[in-house]
């Protein structure tokens, strides 16, 4: 029976693909190259990368238009991003993303942007009272996929790589998360579809998911399904948050006794080189459970950030990580130390999204962007300001200018030092 359970949903997933191509044909600009691959693009430091939604208002009701999508890739441009991450094909966000890239590379030979297409996995009864977490809800996430492999289709000169799935398998994604048997399942079927010549050969497939769902973390993860997914991907793209963990798990976060006299500066510095370590080690034993399968591929970061502003766990009355000082030092950080060591870095994100806690305005959720959503560059991006990188770019009318006005002091004022880290302080098990 699961044989012909499985022979089923291919057949179905086959002529869901045939549909969507019947409806989109291949659209190529005239002097699009599709040389670049994925094997190129990923860890070459030339192509830096970002996550990237581009929502302006608290509902994704409201897409933003081609031409506000143009406006911001000019921006991320600007700041030598060419490679982006997206979520899911369902909104039209992803697909008017794609021809907004298709116009600028028609309207200038020299532009130059690539994409790593998400496509969203949900399981049964997904964000309802009752998900289902041994179950699929096949249907959407079939047609999730087949629009993918259109997309991929028809911007071969743009979506490099395909995602299967967001944090779909981490077991803390309560409302939604799937069994690995499930990404399995559709990165073996778009494996496929190159061997059959439908997908581009040099298309690469992954999941993009937490450290520790790829095994770099608790053992109930490692089950075959994840085995197989390892040895089934191209590579792995591993998410990190360390500032997360200063709330669910400090004890690589505060100011330590023996640092208790130093400068605030210092202490803010040592402090935040214990988060970078900390996503440092979760990398490692990432690689290294894979090492251990006998496998050996390329291991890049799908998502890492750092939230400027929070009003609940990682704010003033929580863990104190979060403002733009904090977000500046760990973005420099995570970049330099991922470009010495060629892994590529979807550092998340590019601009706030405040739809994403929408009930919550002062939610960490809603500032994770290097720029607010009136295209106001925070800390991490001053230098480039500086540099004159902006000059010429707006986002929607509104020229790139510094957070705080420039001003290093207010900026000072605004921040919060870590507690003194003592064991009384770090939770029990």
């Amino acid at each position: 029976m699961k044989a012909v359970r499985f022979i089923f949903e291919n057949l179905l997933l086959t002529l869901t693909v045939f549909l969507v191509f019947s409806c989109q044909p291949m659209n190529q600009p005239d002097n699009a190259s599709t040389d670049k691959t994925a094997k190129d693009i990923l860890g070459n430091t030339n192509y830096q990368a970002i996550s990237y939604g581009g929502y302006r208002k608290s509902s994704r009701d409201i897409q933003p238009t081609v031409v506000q999508l143009k406006e911001d890739m000019k921006i991320l441009a600007a700041m030598d991003i060419k490679l982006l991450r997206t979520y899911n094909t369902k909104l039209a966000q992803a697909s008017n993303l794609l021809k907004a890239i298709h116009e600028l590379k028609t309207e200038d030979s020299g532009f130059e942007m690539y994409v790593m297409l998400g496509a969203w996995i949900d399981c049964a009864g997904a964000f309802t009272d009752e998900p289902n977490h041994e179950k699929e809800d096949e249907e959407a996430n079939r047609s999730e996929i087949a629009r993918t492999v259109a997309l991929a289709n028809k911007y071969p000169d743009i979506v490099k790589i395909i995602a299967v799935g967001n944090e779909a398998m981490v077991k803390w994604a309560a409302p939604y998360f799937v069994q690995p048997e499930v990404i399995l399942k559709y990165v073996n079927y778009l494996q496929k579809l190159k061997t059959e010549g439908k997908l581009d050969k040099d298309l690469w497939i992954t999941s993009s998911d937490n450290f520790a769902s790829w095994g770099g973390g608790e053992e109930r993860y490692h089950v075959e399904a994840l085995n197989e997914l390892i040895r089934a991907v191209d590579f792995i793209s591993l998410h990190t948050y360390p500032m997360h963990d200063t709330h669910y798990n400090p004890s690589f976060w505060g100011v330590l006794p023996a640092e208790s006299a130093k400068s605030d500066m210092e202490k803010i510095d040592l402090t935040m080189q214990r988060a970078l370590n900390y996503a440092q080690k979760q990398y490692e034993n990432t690689v290294n459970y894979m090492n251990s399968l006998g496998v050996d591929k390329p291991v890049h970061i799908g998502e890492t950030g750092w939230a400027s502003s929070s009003n609940g766990h990682y704010g003033e009355e929580g863990s104190r990580a979060t403002d733009e000082l904090k977000e500046g030092i760990y973005y420099a950080s995570m970049r330099e130390w991922s470009n010495n060591n060629n892994i590529t870095c979807f550092y998340f994100e590019a601009f706030d999204e405040i739809w994403k806690d929408a009930a919550n305005p002062g939610g960490s959720e809603n500032h994770f962007g290097l720029f607010t959503i009136d295209g106001k560059a925070k800390y991490a991006l001053w230098d480039l300001v500086d540099e004159g990188r902006f000059d010429g770019v707006s986002r929607d009318g509104n020229p790139i200018i510094k957070t705080f006005n420039g001003n290093k002091n207010e900026l000072i004022q605004s921040i919060a030092i870590p507690r003194l880290n003592t064991p009384a302080d770090i939770p029990a098990e």
